[in-house]
């Protein structure tokens, strides 16, 4: 078998495994522009996990995790930290899940216990949900401003740059 014929067969194994077409980091990182540096990084730190690994140990990507790295790159020119970005994804996540995960889907966190109540407990399980809702929602609503006024300072900035530009070809 040729090295690209074991790369191949490979990349079916992870596939065939995860039940979704794969991707190797190097795929990864040509789709995205970003380098196999922050990749390692973003994996490293938890950022973003591989979804899988290939028996050679590589790292293993799917569309999901392609989806998830492009919402990390669409934050970084924003400025927000890894911490701020890892937050926002926790939260989306959590909202996507059914605020915390009732759906029986295992997220951590305090709110996935209601899932877990008796039927005298449901009552306090639903508002308790309803809050953990309230609250992931409004988290999310912060980072939004927050984006807002960072892109309105990024503007702000660009228009800046065009000025200076035109004062140069003005000379």
């Amino acid at each position: 078998m040729t090295a690209p014929e074991a790369h191949d067969a490979a990349h079916e194994q992870g596939s065939a495994r995860t039940a979704t077409p794969t991707m190797h980091i190097g795929a990864l990182a040509e789709r995205t522009g970003m380098s196999l540096r922050t990749l390692r990084h973003y994996d490293e730190t938890g950022l973003l996990k591989p979804s899988g690994r290939s028996e050679g140990g590589f790292r293993l990507y799917t569309d999901d995790d392609l989806a998830r790295l492009l919402v990390i790159r669409r934050m970084k020119p924003l400025g927000f930290s890894l911490d701020e970005m890892a937050d926002l994804l926790e939260v989306v996540d959590r909202l996507r899940a059914g605020a915390g995960g009732t759906d029986g889907a295992g997220s951590s966190g305090s709110s996935g216990s209601a899932a877990s109540t008796s039927g005298a407990e449901d009552a306090d399980g639903v508002d308790s949900v309803a809050d953990t809702h309230g609250s992931l929602r409004a988290r999310l609503d912060a980072y939004v401003e927050s984006a807002q006024e960072r892109r309105a300072e990024l503007a702000r900035k660009l228009d800046m740059a065009d000025e200076f530009i035109a004062l140069l070809r003005g000379t």
